[in-house]
């Protein structure tokens, strides 16, 4: 049979920050994971932005100055083995739209084609981004990415005095279209520093507004975060593990453990029980 139970897990925040430049999305990050956890990490694309904020905040860094997608990961592996309770990602627009990033890894791919084909260089890079939008969702920390908004100016009027003054609005964010709903919960800060839920799977958050966000975010968060049965871990590698396909028959995660702690002895994800039969059959 296809189908089996849903069954409501404990997860990790998957939380994205979107607004214009001045908005609050660094230091709104930093509040709100202070209160997720004791140990943060932040990725720092920002030339040292965050740090700016070390003497309210506890945390470690590490500075990107190339934006290549691998550059990312590699950080995001780091904190995942180093046990960081919460990872920060300030910010992910780099990741598309800086050195090294997407776009110009595009444009390098073109230049080396015969063909001078952007549209062929995307076969190579997209692989990579979806690399990086992977090791967020599958990294063992809360993560909270930052995004820069494209912006415009809209003409507010005043009604008592018929004048009119310019007022800059955040729009979509800056990273390949559609990524922000890769997201738990998506939110849009203005230069109020108001956080605005956008798009959010924790009910308690719908259509919610918070003057600058923190811990009143955070502990609304965790409860739902927490609500479930224990994420089940792979004993090799200490990943999470998933749902899956295995010899064309649907396993939920919990199958999946039972299974592999069934056939030798310790729960495992597909990866390592795939290293564990080929292993079994070397050794035949």
């Amino acid at each position: 049979m296809a189908f089996t139970k849903a069954t409501k897990h404990k997860s990790k925040l998957r939380l994205a920050l979107i607004g214009p430049s001045g908005s609050g999305k660094t230091y709104s990050a930093l509040a709100i994971a202070s209160a997720l956890g004791k140990k943060i990490a932040v990725i720092d694309t920002e030339r040292g932005s965050a740090s700016l904020y070390s003497d309210k905040f506890n945390f470690d860094v590490d500075e990107l100055d190339n934006y290549d997608p691998r550059k990312y990961i590699a950080s995001i592996e780091d904190a995942g083995a180093a046990g960081y309770d919460v990872l920060i990602i300030d910010s992910l627009t780099h990741a598309w739209s800086g050195k090294g990033g997407a776009l110009e890894l595009v444009d390098e791919a073109a230049t080396k084609s015969q063909s001078k084909n952007s549209f062929a260089a995307w076969r190579e890079v997209t692989p990579l981004h979806n690399d990086l939008v992977n090791a967020i969702l599958g990294s063992h920390c809360h993560v909270i990415v930052t995004m820069r908004a494209k912006t415009e100016y809209v003409m507010d009027k005043d009604e008592k005095t018929g004048k009119s003054t310019p007022r800059k609005v955040g729009m979509a964010p800056i990273q390949r279209d559609g990524l922000e709903y890769e997201f738990t919960v998506v939110g849009d800060m203005d230069l109020q520093n108001n956080l605005i839920i956008s798009k959010t799977r924790c009910s308690t958050l719908t259509g919610k507004l918070f003057k600058k966000p923190g811990k009143d975010v955070a502990d609304m968060l965790l409860t739902w975060l927490d609500d479930g049965a224990a994420i089940p871990t792979c004993a090799v590698c200490d990943g999470i593990i998933e749902s899956t396909t295995m010899g064309g028959k649907n396993y939920s995660a919990e199958e999946l453990a039972a299974m592999s702690e069934k056939k030798w002895g310790k729960r495992m994800c597909k990866a390592c029980i795939k290293a564990e039969a080929e292993n079994g059959r070397a050794a035949e």
